[in-house]
């Protein structure tokens, strides 16, 4: 495939893209050499979310994810995609205590990370913490619908807005953040009519992620598109590659080269000049 040139897209120009119609993707990674990949892409945003705690570390939720933990990964994703606007999640418990945490958090992320903007969980409850943050010229995407940090207090990880309370909380959700200045908002796991009706009613550019056609862009982490994380796949995840079982067989093949003596052959090895050959005959 041919590569084009890539011109990152700034914050202000989302609002222009919604009201042209024009679809966004963002693309979940947490290192360098996925992060490059994704800048050699199309995709105009890479989130580097709290879902490392599950992808990358092997936890059963994001939680323990912690801060610095966020931020270790960010510096690396920034240096492999200087042309894709990236956005820093901000973990459980690193802002919910108040306003004034949230902005140092974010604050945090931003200073030692080089990242664009943060991506926080949470609803109409808050909307000040986002205001708070965007007062102090920090963009932040918010996240609403199945939020994962909250999972515990959802009952699982599972479709929320399923009835009409819950569908017009999240609305209301989604107007105040709106309100609040968040220039777009993840909406994970929310029915699709919902979604449409949210779409409609805000600003900000919605990104769905499990919330069907009707929004203005879409989510999805990068090992769930190539067929990397086996563990758990979610039904609204499409996998455009299957890479698994071929990296399984490329560990295999190689172990079995090195059993067998096969690798690594004089072509991989380190000869020297004529006078180590002479002293150290192979």
């Amino acid at each position: 495939m041919s590569e084009f040139t890539k011109k990152k897209t700034t914050i202000p120009s989302f609002r222009d893209k919604k009201l042209k119609n024009e679809k966004v993707t963002m693309i979940t990674v947490y290192d360098y050499p996925f992060a490059r990949m994704v800048d050699k892409s199309k995709a105009e945003l890479i989130l580097v979310g709290d879902s490392l705690g599950m992808v990358i570390q092997g936890l059963e939720h994001t939680n323990p994810v912690t801060l610095d933990e966020i931020i270790y990964h960010s510096k690396a994703v920034r240096r492999g995609a200087p042309d894709t606007l990236i956005v820093g999640d901000m973990p459980f418990m690193s802002y919910q205590v108040s306003p004034e945490q949230a902005l140092a958090s974010a604050g945090k992320i931003i200073k030692e990370t080089g990242v664009d903007c943060v991506k926080m969980e949470g609803g109409e409850s808050f909307a000040p913490y986002v205001e708070k943050i965007v007062s102090a010229g920090v963009p932040v995407m918010g996240h609403i619908g199945l939020t994962p940090q909250s999972q515990s207090a959802l009952g699982g990880l599972k479709v929320q807005g399923k009835n009409q309370k819950e569908a017009e909380q999240l609305i209301a959700d989604a107007k105040a953040l709106d309100a609040a200045g968040a220039f777009a908002m993840v909406l994970e796991c929310i029915p699709a009519g919902v979604a449409k009706r949210i779409t409609e009613s805000v600003q900000a550019v919605t990104i769905g992620c499990g919330a069907g056609p009707h929004v203005d862009g879409q989510n999805l982490n990068a090992y769930d598109i190539l067929g990397l994380f086996e563990k758990f796949v979610p039904k609204f995840v499409k996998q455009y590659a299957n890479a698994a079982p071929n990296f399984i067989q490329a560990f295999s093949t190689f172990t079995d080269e090195v059993h067998s003596g096969a690798y690594p052959g004089l072509e991989y090895s380190f000869t020297g000049g004529e006078e180590i050959k002479k002293l150290y005959p192979i």
